[in-house]
């Protein structure tokens, strides 16, 4: 319904602020004129002015039949800004029974909690105690500790199921095997590399890139093994070992095997949030089994905002779905120690009501059928500590982020498949997507900080990988259920917003080494950590080995050869030159990049690639994401650089929550960004060719690609450039030619969500006011939070909303006596602000507002 355009104050001068407020109320012309008639009437019998009118308001609505009418002016010991705001607040179940869809008091439950109307937002608090154990990070002193008999066994371990059955042994054979085709492998590549040098790693620079080529290629091996075994794993049916062959198939979910479904988030993008949730939680109703599941949103937000319309999304949610008493919603007071610091503040207050609890991000979305089928999983195994999904990314259109959702839906399950086939039962945690048995979670995930000083200790950043080590080390398996269909995320829009998400996650991963020598961590876990360190270490390894290899070239070309480099040496040392190893060993080392995507491709190929449209668009999108992605790791490559370097100086790393929508790199910013690699890959061009001009083809591919990054980084990010391809069937996918349900329902409610309420609508509207102060934990009331709320509401009213800090509107929105004061002020002040005073002439009600 479109909503009449009202006049700025300054033009409405003769309308009484009473009758502008009850015009406000979302009901029918003749009950807003019972309403106000009422309201004068008391303010005439009480000699009141015409902001007392406004209080009578807030008095009818609290109290219709006139018992207790005078709440305004019933405490004299309080201020009359106090009595105002506790009118303010007697009248929110009211002002909440006017709300679109009927009474929200009714519908979700209400109480009086130290004097104020609080909604049923979160279940009853059960508390469970979550205690981190100290990090035992020196050999030497456990050793000191067991000669001494001062080591006592930890008495939550004697419980474990420790599961060393036949999958045990036949992982552990498995790993004996990949660790020999690396070796042999690199072995083999570094010889080749040492008849490729001139004195075959004699000299020191040579000997220092053959030491980096050693790490780097050992680097690439693991990775080229374990998308073999992924292929042969997926061509032949799937691992005699993998998870989903121990189910209970589709035994009813026992009453008991309660389960838990939180969503952590942090200033995201509200309607994506609450769509993706929305068709979570619908599809989940299909199966019969919701009964089983409670949903938690678990707020970190600070922008006031975005907290203010995650209140209104919640209530909207609820209303769509009937999910009162079902779904949940928590915003922290207290935020520390960030995603894992709001778990664990969920496990103390309400894991020990739950058997299991499935961890979602932001983006996630998953079936009902995948949800169900992991808590079956659980329940057919009972060793199991950990279930991780194989996430399937789509939902983008840029180009860029159709191109990585390619790369993940084509290449991923061979990689996927693999880290299975090698891991078994101690396998990754991603940290999202995945099904965690709660009991040994919360008596051993429980993260201490890590100890020491600098930039890589304190609170653990990176949390998934360590909470998957100590589930494993209390005895419980960690898994991958690669084949389990209807689990969904999203990649970030372009390169700079993934390089931003790799920033954070390089610090964690650095961070988590230290963890390498922990006291009784599985040496598979003890691998994990040096391959989430490799996976950032490797930028400036590669780097080092790249300008070492220059400094090799400017050697041989600069300085006269060393024929004699010991004394009495009786033979001259002569460099010998060796094009066609070289050929040979560029030749073997891009097989080795390259054929785990040839070997994807096929394995499509044989199962179909109709749903990829076709054969040869799945192939040409293969042969062009191939280019795309060697243009892509020189730039990576230096922003991994200045991540590694800047987290081991403790550069500060700012935590902000990837965008949730396509958005575009234009070229300002890609010129900030991109401008110093551009000059480096040209000068760097330009040295190379001026020392050796055939040399130049061989490192064209580096600095080529540094001075095509600018251009490269705005173009891949259009938009229209992802949906032009899309059309000609490249970089197809089959949730995007055959989206499932689940998908297209999140973007449909996506769509269709109305803007919330801001911090402004908050303050002034009725409606919007009485939903804040009704969802938030009201404060302590005593003299001292008395004087400190007041000097509060009257910095708001007379600063206005734009002046204010951030720290001053969470202090309002998250104090329901505040927030009804200032609502109070902002209507009968005459002092307020020229802000607040524009918002309430101008009327903020929006689609929330309306009346059924």
């Amino acid at each position: 319904m479109e909503l009449p355009v009202t006049p700025r104050v300054s033009e409405r001068t003769d309308i009484p602020v009473g009758e502008l407020y009850v015009d406000r109320l979302p009901l029918a012309p003749e009950k807003r004129r019972a309403l106000l008639a009422q309201a004068l009437h008391d303010a005439a019998q009480t000699a009141g002015s015409d902001t007392g009118t406004l209080l009578r308001v807030h008095d009818v609505l609290a109290d219709p039949d006139g018992a207790a009418h005078a709440v305004a002016g019933a405490d004299s010991a309080r201020s009359p800004l106090e009595a105002a705001g506790d009118a303010v607040l007697a009248s929110v179940p009211a002002r909440l029974a006017m709300t679109e869809g009927g009474s929200l008091a009714e519908a979700a439950g209400m109480d009086t909690v130290r004097g104020t109307p609080t909604l049923h937002i979160a279940p009853p608090v059960q508390r469970t105690s979550l205690v981190p154990r100290p990090w035992s990070l020196n050999p030497l002193t456990r050793l000191w500790h067991r000669l001494t008999r001062r080591a006592d066994p930890d008495p939550l371990l004697r419980d474990s199921p420790d599961p060393r059955g036949v999958w045990s042994h036949a992982g552990r054979r498995r790993r004996w095997l990949l660790l020999a085709l690396m070796i042999a492998q690199t072995s083999l590549a570094t010889h080749f590399m040492a008849d490729v040098l001139p004195y075959h790693g004699a000299d020191p620079l040579e000997f220092s890139v053959l030491t980096l080529f050693v790490l780097l290629f050992g680097w690439v091996s693991a990775g080229f093994w374990t998308a073999v075994m992924g292929f042969f794993t997926l061509l032949f049916g799937g691992d005699r070992y993998m998870i989903s062959r121990m189910a209970a198939g589709d035994a009813p979910i026992e009453a008991q095997a309660r389960t838990a479904i939180v969503m952590p988030i942090c200033n995201e993008d509200v309607a994506r949030v609450f769509a993706g949730l929305r068709a979570t939680y619908e599809s989940l109703a299909k199966t019969g089994d919701l009964d089983r599941f409670d949903v938690f949103i678990l707020s970190d937000s600070n922008d006031t905002n975005i907290c203010t319309a995650e209140v209104d999304a919640w209530q909207s949610l609820c209303r769509a779905v009937d999910g009162f008493g079902r779904i949940f919603y928590r915003r922290r007071q207290r935020r520390v120690k960030r995603k894992s610091g709001n778990l664990d503040d969920f496990c103390r207050r309400w894991g020990g009501a739950y058997r299991y609890m499935v961890v979602l991000d932001a983006d996630s979305v998953m079936s009902g059928e995948c949800l169900t089928k992991l808590v079956r999983l659980m329940e057919g195994h009972p060793s199991a500590g950990l279930i991780q999904t194989a996430p399937l990314a789509a939902g983008r259109e840029t180009f860029y982020a159709r191109v990585q959702q390619f790369a993940g839906r084509v290449y991923g399950p061979l990689f996927t498949a693999g880290l299975h086939y090698w891991q078994l039962g101690e396998s990754h945690y991603w940290g999202h997507n995945a099904i965690i048995r709660m009991k040994p979670f919360i008596e051993h995930c429980a993260l201490a900080p890590m100890p020491g000083k600098g930039a890589l200790s304190g609170p653990i950043l990176s949390h998934d990988f360590v909470e998957a080590a100590l589930m494993r080390r209390a005895g419980w398996g960690v898994w991958i259920a690669y084949d389990l269909q209807g689990s969904y995320e999203e990649m970030p829009p372009n390169l700079l917003d993934e390089l931003k998400r790799d920033r954070r996650w390089c610090q964690g991963n650095l961070m988590n080494f230290k963890l390498f020598m922990a006291e009784g961590m599985h040496p598979v876990h003890r691998a994990v950590f040096v391959t989430g360190v490799m996976a950032y270490i490797s930028a400036p390894l590669w780097f080092l080995f790249l300008i070492l290899s220059t400094c090799l070239l400017a050697k041989h070309t600069l300085v006269v050869p060393e024929y004699f480099s010991a004394p009495r040496q009786l033979f001259p040392l002569w460099p010998e030159w060796h094009p066609e190893r070289a050929v040979a060993l560029f030749t073997a080392t891009a097989t080795m990049l390259f054929l785990p995507k040839i070997l994807a491709v096929v394995l499509i190929w044989v199962k179909g690639a109709k749903r990829f449209g076709g054969a040869l668009p799945v192939t040409l999108s293969m042969i062009i994401e191939l280019v795309f992605s060697a243009l892509l790791a020189p730039v990576r490559m230096l922003f991994h650089t200045q991540f590694v370097l800047a987290a081991l100086t403790g550069i500060a790393i700012q935590w902000k929550s990837p965008p949730r929508e396509d958005a575009e790199t234009h070229w300002g910013e890609a010129f900030r960004r991109h401008g110093l690699h551009t000059l480096l890959g040209a000068a760097w061009g330009g040295i190379v060719y001026w020392l050796n001009p055939n040399f130049i083809w061989w490192l064209m591919p580096i600095v080529g690609a540094m001075m095509l990054s600018i251009p490269l980084s705005v173009f891949s990010s259009r938009v229209s450039l992802g949906r032009g391809l899309k059309r000609l069937s490249l970089f197809l996918i089959p949730e995007e030619s055959w989206p499932p349900k689940e998908l297209r329902w999140t973007e449909k409610y996506a769509l269709e969500t109305r803007p919330g309420p801001d911090f402004i609508a908050t303050v002034v509207d009725p409606i919007a006011n009485a939903l804040a102060c009704a969802t938030v934990p009201p404060t302590h009331d005593d003299p001292r939070h008395r004087a400190t709320r007041a000097k509060q509401v009257e910095s708001a009213l007379l600063m206005g909303p734009k002046r204010l800090s951030g720290a001053q509107k969470w202090a309002l929105i998250n104090d329901p006596r505040a927030l009804s004061q200032l609502h109070a002020a902002v209507w009968t002040d005459p002092r307020a602000h020229r802000e607040w005073r524009d918002a309430r002439a101008n009327g903020l009600r929006q689609g929330y507002l309306e009346s059924a």
